[in-house]
């Protein structure tokens, strides 16, 4: 008689999935309906607005009745663990920082064929004035050992990937993990953060792609080797192939947003617009530290030059805004960035097998008439 085993952290006999054409699953119709994206109207925001930024959570969001009942272990290879209530976090030194989050699978839904996750189009970034305290100033308290190579950040929320239960856990090098921008928050936009955002304490990572910033972070523990976990090494990584090792993912590629002027179609989101000047407005933003050099405005097969507006801070997304004289008829408009070191967006970006990293240029579809007041 043979009986079922399962390792501890494997699921039996889970789901295959393959690359998909043009239909989306109720799969990836469950996940859009669960996680939601920034509403580009909001782009006209310095700040967004708490209830339009947008949202992945991976598994289900935990259950936190109070922030007294929180506590935040560091661990590992250190000298002085701590454990930390949320209280005595509030007590260090506060930082509050803008910062651009966008997530690494922004734009998924473009790729042909498309891997089945969460099916963004271009609405997954948003900015938000977070405030805690610096993640370095915690970590410096312990003592690391000088073997120690990563740090490793565990949220409570637990769930089934790729066949594995695991709890949700990023890596950061010790070198990124000790950058003075990183942070350790418990506010967004002046309010103590909301369940989905996760209440009550949640890691910050500016300049990087959604996926580092561990939400409902309870651990950090030091080690003395690279970090393999489901999240780390499983996923958010660049693949052409099943067989490609990959590059893992980082920070986040130069990119702009259009606010989409005029009025929408219901389904379509196409717009319609009053003939004459418009001011067309969005945003630009980078990661790395890399600043925003320029953006142009594509109106059919023409591009012009952008005004480019100072961002707030070196981790918030610039605005930028073009004076567009509308004619009557159909008109695709665009808008593409380009950083300090001369990257620019690509008019289609380049094939990811899961769909990460698109930053092809935005593009609005628009008929404009005369009369329309």
């Amino acid at each position: 008689m043979t009986t079922n085993m399962r390792s501890k952290n494997t699921i039996l006999n889970p789901p295959s999935k393959k690359h998909l054409g043009e239909q989306f699953t109720r799969a990836e119709v469950q996940l859009a309906n669960r996680n939601s994206g920034c509403l580009l109207e909001s782009l006209r925001h310095d700040v967004t607005p708490i209830g339009q930024h947008y949202l992945l959570s991976h598994f289900d969001v935990p259950h936190v009745e109070s922030e007294s009942d929180w506590s935040l272990s560091v661990c590992g290879l250190v000298g002085s663990p701590l454990d930390l209530s949320m209280q005595q976090l509030k007590d260090l030194p506060q930082v509050c920082r803008e910062v651009t989050l966008e997530c690494a699978g922004n734009g998924r839904q473009f790729s042909d064929p498309r891997w089945p996750s969460m099916p963004w189009g271009v609405e997954a970034v948003s900015t938000a004035r977070w405030r805690g305290t610096r993640l370095c100033d915690v970590l410096e308290q312990t003592k690391p050992d000088s073997s120690v190579v990563e740090w490793v950040f565990s949220g409570a929320d637990r769930g089934v990937d790729g066949g594995q239960l695991h709890f949700f856990e990023r890596s950061l090098t010790a070198a990124d993990a000790m950058s003075p921008d990183v942070m350790l928050v418990w506010e967004i936009n002046d309010q103590p953060l909301p369940p989905q955002h996760g209440f009550p304490l949640r890691l910050v990572v500016p300049g990087w792609y959604g996926m580092a910033s561990v939400k409902w972070l309870r651990r950090i523990e030091a080690i003395d080797h690279a970090f393999e976990g489901y999240q780390q090494v499983s996923t958010y990584q660049y693949r052409k192939s099943d067989q490609d090792p990959g590059v893992p993912i980082s920070t986040i590629k130069i990119k702009s947003l259009m606010a989409p002027p005029g009025y929408p179609d219901w389904s379509t989101r196409n717009r319609l617009l009053e003939a004459g000047p418009v001011e067309l407005t969005g945003r630009a933003w980078c990661g790395g530290g890399v600043a925003v050099h320029s953006v142009e405005v594509g109106i059919d097969e023409n591009w012009f030059p952008a005004l480019l507006h100072p961002a707030n801070n070196q981790h918030a997304w610039n605005r930028w805004t073009f004076t567009w004289d509308a004619e009557p008829g159909q008109h695709l408009l665009r808008c593409r960035a380009t950083d300090v070191e001369g990257n620019t967006q690509p008019l289609q970006a380049e094939w990811d097998r899961g769909g990460f990293g698109n930053n092809s240029v935005h593009q609005v579809n628009v008929w404009v008439e005369t009369g329309l007041a």
